[in-house]
């Protein structure tokens, strides 16, 4: 039984955070989670974001965009989509730890010829951002602790040129249980109704978004609650 505190964020684990989950399990996984983003509204809020943080910026030049644990990379597809709608040029780069993963994102991004992917664990001591103008962390943030978020950041800060765009949930006691009541019909895998319920558990307030900015010294960043439950983080990292 999946536990929620207003107070605490959840230190317990996803199942999907296993790296060496894979097969037809993860696929469905994937799907699940593919069809619970557009339907909550998830991809609005990182283009929304994408697009703030370029709202002067130039169109005849190609942005580099990173996103942070990229799963499939549903997300840098769309915003392949975003770029040609908007006018934009993206260099897109998807990292994750799961190899299986990101070999499911390589086939489905086959014909996407600005998006590249690698294989790398964020928190490894090689790791090392590719330089970049903007960092995606969607649904990302909640999966570590509050240090490892710290940590995290301060090195993505000192690399992204325009900005960070984190998409993430509100810990709320009402998403959690709409989510455990909606997810019976709409979730297929076991795994995805154990995991939204605990992405919620581990998701954030606004005052803790703030207090981490602050710690970080931020200069410039907004924080705006979105539907369904979710909080666009903007971090201004260039002038």
């Amino acid at each position: 039984m999946v536990k929620f505190s207003s107070t605490y964020r959840s230190t317990e684990v996803e199942i999907m955070d296993d790296l060496n989950l894979q097969g037809d399990e993860m696929k469905l996984l994937l799907t699940d989670l593919k069809n619970l983003n557009k339907w909550l509204g998830g991809n609005y809020i990182t283009h929304n974001g994408i697009s703030k943080l370029l709202k002067k910026g130039s169109k005849n030049r190609t942005y580099t965009i990173v996103d942070l644990g990229c799963g499939d990379g549903e997300m840098l597809r769309q915003c392949s989509y975003f770029a040609d709608k908007h006018s934009f040029r993206f260099e897109l780069i998807g990292i994750d730890a799961n190899q299986f993963i990101l070999d499911e994102a390589k086939k489905k991004s086959v014909a996407f010829e600005n998006i590249s992917f690698k294989k790398i664990d964020v928190f490894s001591e090689e790791f090392t951002l590719p330089p970049c103008d903007i960092v995606l962390c969607s649904l990302f943030l909640h999966h570590f602790s509050n240090d490892a978020i710290i940590e995290l950041l301060g090195k993505l800060a000192g690399v992204a040129k325009v900005g960070i765009v984190v998409n993430d949930l509100h810990r709320s006691k009402i998403a959690f249980g709409l989510f455990r009541l909606m997810s019976f019909v709409f979730v297929k895998t076991k795994i995805a109704r154990h995991d939204g319920l605990v992405s919620i558990a581990r998701g954030f307030k606004k005052r803790e978004m703030k207090a981490l900015s602050e710690k970080m010294q931020f200069r410039s960043y907004s924080i705006q609650w979105k539907w369904a439950f979710r909080y666009q983080w903007i971090i201004k990292t260039g002038e």
